[in-house]
């Protein structure tokens, strides 16, 4: 256990930091498969190892901190960043993480691990041991994928739970995009969400604004929509049933 302590420092390493540690490539190779062997180590993706707790067997760090240590510019984001806040309206047995690298899909201790792209611009910050995307951030990317990643109605159960949103912040996540039909859903929906976040006028003035002006769907594969002339969308019917749900869940939560 020579250098056990010093990597339960790290939490994760890769082999040429451990080489970096332990003098060259060769020992690194021997202290990994030396690790393993005893339990003080496990391989969680390729060239990617996380360190055991000789107390509880279990890894030192929880998904989200392996999630934001993959790569060097690597943060949690999506469903995975409320999470991180407390603001996840159910645990999902996946990470998502936002980076330029690119990877396979993987799963370890029960997680499935998935890349999503970094945008340019987006805004990170720490929370805690963990590098996550700020909370409007993660608002406007869930908004944009809600369609990949956990539904229409789990990112209004999420929204639910955020005690307040800044519609600055909003506006320029939304101006990092470039996205005239982000900016039609995200008009849309918190038009939907006015009596909870109480967004001003020249939010809406702006969501307008900078809209695509074509005709979109807000959900592909709905059957009937009910068209919303002031946002240009096709909008399932049953959208204010989710909007209510939502609230419902928030209120009976709080």
């Amino acid at each position: 256990m020579k250098h056990y302590e010093k990597l339960l420092q790290k939490g994760c390493f890769n082999r040429e930091e451990l080489a970096e540690l332990v003098g060259t490539q060769a020992a690194a190779k021997m202290v990994i498969y030396e690790y393993q062997k005893k339990g003080y180590i496990e391989r969680v993706k390729r060239d990617f190892y996380v360190v055991i707790s000789m107390e509880t067997k279990q890894p030192v760090l929880s998904r989200y901190q392996l999630g934001a240590n993959l790569f060097q510019d690597a943060c949690i984001s999506h469903h995975s960043a409320f999470e991180v806040f407390g603001y996840g309206s159910q645990v999902f047995y996946e990470c998502y993480v936002a980076t330029d690298s690119r990877f396979t899909d993987f799963e370890y201790n029960g997680v499935t691990y998935h890349r999503v792209e970094r945008k340019p611009g987006i805004e990170v910050l720490q929370q805690g041991n963990v590098r996550v995307t700020s909370i409007e951030q993660t608002v406007v990317d869930s908004i944009r994928d809600f369609e990949k990643i956990a539904g229409l109605e789990e990112v209004l159960r999420c929204l639910m739970l955020v005690p307040g949103l800044k519609e600055e912040k909003i506006l320029a996540c939304l101006k990092r995009n470039e996205n005239g039909f982000l900016y039609q859903k995200c008009g849309y929906l918190f038009e939907q969400l006015q009596d909870e976040f109480g967004f001003s006028d020249h939010f809406f003035d702006e969501c307008r604004k900078h809209s695509s002006g074509a005709k979109r769907y807000l959900m592909r594969d709905v059957g009937e929509n009910v068209f919303q002339g002031k946002w240009k969308l096709y909008t399932p019917p049953s959208l204010k049933e989710l909007t209510d749900k939502g609230i419902k869940d928030y209120d009976a939560i709080g």
